[in-house]
């Protein structure tokens, strides 16, 4: 029973879920035709509605139109005002107001690129072909601007103001004179104050008024960007050359050839010399180093032409300092020349980092190479000097003859030479290494020696002219000792050793131990008696007769004046030398003297005229040995 219940309210069920979606499938089909309607409607409305549209569209584009053209007109208004004021300024030119000129050029560019862009206007190309040459005549006045303005403010650098740039201890002194090379000066040859100069301050002079550098640089910018390079270059070129040019002038810079400088006396060239190694270093440290900070600072941002420009400015007074030290390198060697060519080699190589920077670019690799030509000539020259000198030594055939026998004007020179030489010690060194990279100091010591050795060669030589062979020993005693004595007192003395020093030494006390045998030997023998022995009843003694002790006496009187009489003309000008010598000699002979006075002075005592015999006592003849190497003349000894 309750099965069928159920069944029956499931159909009922059923049957009402049916009818519901009947109604809903009509509800449907009622709202689709509805929304059809809709749809039909709005095209309809649509339809309407596109002609109004079109006109509104068309009216907002005319709009649109319209404000273009006006802002475009406007755009083309202010170019054609900007115009005209740009030439209103270029046509009163740049003097009044370069500033304001300049900005009328910039201006005026921009509206020729405003306007080149922008042709389809119907004004536009004459509006061009305007501002064309009006920007041609500005540009032509802005370079007559530059150049009055370069050439007005550009003058000759006065010598005092350049010598103010230099550092206090490089300053000309007050007598202006220059420093003087020779073997009889006894003041160094050179001041070497390479390491005080390293950090000293050099004051650039100032070429052109700080206020005007800006201005030039502007008009040379805008000259640049017109395409007038060249005319810019030579402008700078012309204007900054000549003037750096009268400046060299003016410091006594002058163009000599080799002929000239071999027509000059020695005293006006060497003069000449030493201020060009001044020149050199004003012209280097100031007046290129200041063209080069001014060339930069008018030309920069003009690369194209900044070096070169620097190249053509400086390349005629590049070109006259160094061509005086080619005709110096060139001209005929003499040793006198060598301490100017080791001055001249000493101021390029302290240079050469300048020079190298200054002229570092490819526009000015001939100047840079014509200074290092320069200095490896001066450096060769000076090599070769350096051998012509010991070669002269060596064959020095003078005959200038020392009659006292003291040291020889030649070993005065040559030791003096070799003194002044050590003060070049850092210079030598770089030039031996220019063309032997061995040890410099050794190079300096086989130089030295074989300068010495020259020397002694000669002096060999010249001792031969002497006939008395007491007197050739007195002479290479005195001329051996003052080397050496010069050599212990110098640098010379590391450089060539204690070994050096004391194998001369021994030298010089052979040529004494020889003086001593050559001159006394003789008289020494008449004071030399074999055997002893007292006085007999007949006077003689030992078998000497008085007549021989009286002839023995007679002959040393006679041998020790005639000693007396010559050496004390001659000199050994060395006091302590002249005294071990005195005392070398009274030391063997007063002894001996004393020794024969004593023995047979009573033989003679004893007779007639005894002082005819004994003329002098051991005190005399010592006091008669001291007056020994004086120098005297014969008119003194007799006073």
């Amino acid at each position: 029973m309750g099965v069928p219940q159920t069944m029956e309210a499931l159909r009922e069920r059923a049957d009402f879920i049916k009818e519901s979606l009947q109604k809903s499938q009509i509800i449907t089909d009622n709202m689709a035709a509805i929304l059809g309607s809709f749809d039909h409607r709005l095209s309809a409305l649509e339809t309407a509605m596109r002609p109004t549209q079109i006109r509104t569209h068309s009216i907002r584009r005319a709009h649109e139109n319209i404000d273009k053209t006006l802002k475009a007109a406007e755009v083309i208004l202010s170019q054609f005002d900007l115009t005209r004021k740009a030439e209103a300024k270029i046509l009163r030119g740049p003097h009044e107001d370069l500033e304001s000129y300049l900005e009328a050029i910039d201006q005026l560019r921009s509206n020729v690129k405003f306007f080149s862009s922008n042709k389809s206007f119907k004004s536009s190309d004459g509006v061009l072909n305007h501002a064309n040459q009006l920007l041609a005549k500005a540009i032509s006045k802005l370079e007559e601007e530059f150049r009055q303005l370069l050439t007005n403010y550009s003058k000759p650098v006065e010598p005092d103001r350049l010598f103010e740039g230099l550092p206090n201890s490089l300053r000309p002194s007050s007598s202006g004179s220059p420093r003087k090379h020779g073997y009889d000066n006894t003041k160094s040859p050179t001041e070497h104050q390479g390491k005080s100069l390293e950090n000293a301050i050099y004051t650039l002079p100032t070429l052109i008024p700080p206020r005007i550098i800006p201005l030039l640089h502007d008009l040379a910018q805008q000259m640049a960007q017109a395409g007038h390079q060249q005319q810019l270059f030579r402008i700078y070129r012309d204007t900054r050359a000549s003037v750096l040019e009268q400046s060299v002038r003016k410091l006594g810079v002058e163009r000599l050839s080799k002929d000239d400088v071999q027509k000059m006396q020695w005293e006006v060239l060497e003069a000449k010399i030493g201020n060009w190694i001044h020149y050199m270093r004003i012209a280097v440290k100031l007046l290129f180093s200041g063209e080069k900070k001014l060339c930069d600072q008018i030309l920069d941002g003009v690369d194209s032409l900044r070096d070169q420009c620097f190249a053509e400015v400086t390349v005629n007074s590049v070109s006259v300092l160094l061509s005086f030290g080619e005709s110096i390198a060139k001209s005929k060697r003499s040793p006198e020349k060598l301490f100017v060519l080791l001055d001249m080699y000493e101021i390029m190589r302290e240079l050469h980092s300048e020079i190298e920077l200054l002229f570092g670019s490819k526009a000015c690799i001939e100047m840079r190479d014509s200074a290092s030509s320069l200095t490896k000539r001066l450096a060769q020259t000076a090599q070769e000097t350096f051998c012509d000198f010991e070669e002269a030594v060596e064959k020095d055939a003078t005959k200038t003859a020392v009659l006292d026998g003291t040291v020889h004007p030649l070993t005065s020179y040559v030791i003096n030479y070799v003194k002044f030489l050590f003060d070049y010690q850092s210079t030598l060194k770089q030039l031996f290494q220019e063309f032997d990279a061995s040890d410099p100091d050794a190079q300096l010591a086989s130089v030295t020696t074989r300068i010495m050795q020259a020397l002694q060669n000669n002096l060999d030589g010249k001792s031969k002219q002497y006939r008395d062979p007491a007197l050739t020993q007195l002479f290479l005693m005195n001329n051996i000792h003052y080397i050496v004595r010069s050599v212990r007192r110098s640098e010379a003395k590391d450089l060539l050793g204690d070994d050096w020093v004391q194998i001369h030494r021994r030298i010089v006390q052979q040529h004494a131990n020889q003086y001593k045998r050559v001159s006394w030997a003789k008289i020494l023998q008449c004071l030399s008696v074999q055997g002893g022995g007292g006085i007999g009843g007949d006077g003689s003694a030992s078998g000497i007769s008085r007549a021989a002790v009286k002839d023995r006496f007679k002959t040393f009187n006679v041998q020790f004046e005639e000693l007396h009489q010559r050496q004390s003309q001659w000199t050994v000008p060395d006091s302590e030398l002249r005294e071990s010598l005195r005392l070398a000699v009274a030391e063997v002979l007063l002894p001996a003297y004393r020794s024969f006075l004593k023995r047979f002075g009573p033989m003679i005592e004893n007779g007639k005229n005894p002082q005819k015999y004994i003329r002098y006592s051991p005190e005399d003849l010592d006091h008669m040995m001291n007056e020994f190497f004086e120098g005297k003349t014969w008119n003194e000894q007799k006073r």
